[in-house]
């Protein structure tokens, strides 16, 4: 039983030992992530600060993508992988020795990289690892596994927020990131294996890979690029609409994000199962309206069991995520799949980071604007796709 169990997962040592690091760091990153608005306020940053702190972290996650893939394609993902938890560490340090809001925003560049550098090499663990009939079980187990951070990290965040306060009790959540890094390079090092290959000349040239990138997959980059700008625009100001609007408790608005993650933990297998078996372009599609839904029922949110529900459609929009990823490495040359995967993600977060910058601003002018201007982006990235997008093909 256990093992068809682990064959139906498509569970793997490696992907067994990946899964683990994954929960660690990720419980750390995301004890203050939540909250960081809330801390740039707090240390005298105000709106623009975390109009500043969003777009240098889109802008960081579209250089680290692609860094990232050029990094495991070369050295290997377990070299790659330790190198990024060494970052991750370095950037908790600055922020715990240092309490200011800029130091806030030099060491994001650190400690929120963890999940764009190491998503390439991840997911060429993942593919290589388990069969092609797997790719999307493979990747939903491991999104799947990032929410379990998502769940207990923000609950950790809100308490420590309501014991100790909005500095303190953030400034505590940072050292206990970093004890939580050191443990998961501790274990990554130890239970995963090297590849069997290193490739050890790869091209990172931007021409070369956007030449050998397939018209599918630019297809879904552009559909991708306008839904972020759905996602990007409000990403940052939703704890202020909560706390600061609606009138929430950290507490409560960490009861949110569990609810949002719930919804994408119970969705993940059977859809992973159902897309392994079938076109991808539904599910694709599927998410991309949850996307778009999302900021429009979250205006129309005035109390906590109203947020309860938009938050469900938060959730849902994972619903297609994993098999998108799936898709991308499936189309991307052999020989270079973590560093494509990492160029897409370079193209697609390098231009969203305008929508985050320009979040800023359009809070400024009013909360209906940025959450109305957020649902036109995603209307358009949905039928841009719907009209465009292309089925995969399997390799």
């Amino acid at each position: 039983m256990l093992q068809k169990i682990k064959e139906y997962l498509g569970l793997q040592k490696n992907t067994a030992a990946l899964l683990l690091m994954v929960i660690l760091v990720g419980i750390g990153e995301r004890i203050a992530e939540r909250f960081l608005p809330l801390y740039l306020l707090a240390l005298g940053g105000g709106i623009v600060s975390i109009g500043i702190f969003s777009g240098a972290n889109n802008l960081t996650n579209a250089l680290y993508s692609f860094f990232g893939g050029y990094l495991s394609d070369r050295f290997g993902y377990k070299r790659a992988l330790f190198l990024f938890n060494a970052m991750t560490i370095a950037g908790y340090l600055i922020v715990i020795v240092f309490p200011y809001w800029q130091a806030v925003i030099i060491g994001s560049f650190f400690f929120l990289s963890w999940t764009a550098i190491s998503m390439p090499a991840t997911l060429e663990l993942v593919t290589r690892s388990v069969p092609a009939t797997k790719h999307a079980m493979g990747v939903s187990l491991n999104s799947l596994t990032r929410r379990v951070p998502m769940i207990l990290g923000p609950l950790i965040g809100g308490m420590l927020v309501e014991l100790y306060g909005e500095t303190e009790g953030i400034r505590d959540a940072f050292i206990i990131a970093a004890g939580l890094a050191v443990l998961s390079t501790i274990f990554q090092q130890w239970l995963i294996s090297s590849p069997a290959s290193i490739v050890k000349k790869t091209d990172s040239n931007p021409i070369v890979l956007w030449k050998e990138m397939s018209r599918g997959l630019k297809q879904l980059l552009l559909s991708d690029i306008l839904i972020r700008f759905c996602e990007q625009i409000p990403y940052a100001f939703v704890v202020l609409w909560c706390i600061k609007e609606v009138g929430v408790t950290p507490v409560q608005f960490a009861e949110l994000t569990t609810v949002e993650m719930l919804t994408a933990l119970l969705i993940y297998v059977p859809v992973a199962h159902f897309a392994d078996q079938s076109a991808k372009k539904p599910f694709i599609v599927t998410t991309f309206i949850f996307f778009t839904l999302f900021p429009v029922l979250l205006f129309f949110s005035k109390s906590f069991h109203l947020l309860i529900v938009a938050f469900v459609l938060r959730g849902l929009k994972e619903f297609g995520e994993p098999t998108r990823k799936a898709l991308i490495m499936e189309l991307c040359p052999e020989q270079k799949k973590a560093g494509m995967f990492g160029f897409y993600y370079l193209l697609r977060d390098a231009v969203v980071t305008v929508a985050a910058v320009t979040g800023a601003w359009l809070w400024s002018i009013s909360p209906l604007t940025n959450l109305l201007s957020a649902f036109v982006f995603g209307l358009a990235g949905t039928v841009w796709f719907i009209l465009n997008g292309e089925e995969p093909v399997m390799s």
